[in-house]
């Protein structure tokens, strides 16, 4: 009978690099989503005009759904060019310098 080999110690998932890339792409996703709801409540609220905090209502959820946008932007550009997350460790001097 083989004798099972020791397991090594593993992190839990949500802890390890690819954990975290996946946490990341949700939150694009997220972010995407909440923009589309923002939108489409915003411009609900924009069709009637009947008072001015409605107009403002709808102007200022125009103006979170940009945010959104622009936070789901700056998520996928992080995940673009640096896809194995922040605990990739390289030495100064090995950088190559052009």
């Amino acid at each position: 009978m083989p004798t099972p080999k020791p397991r090594a110690q593993s992190r839990p998932f949500c802890f390890s690099v690819k954990g975290q890339v996946k946490i990341l792409r949700l939150d694009v996703i997220n972010s995407l989503v909440t923009a589309v709801f923002l939108i489409t409540v915003s411009i609900l609220a924009l069709i009637p005009e009947s008072t001015t905090y409605i107009v403002l209502g709808g102007v200022f959820g125009l103006v979170a759904s940009l945010f959104c946008i622009a936070d789901g932007a700056l998520i996928y550009r992080k995940l673009l060019f640096n896809p194995s997350g922040p605990y990739q460790k390289s030495a100064v001097h090995d950088k190559l310098v052009v």
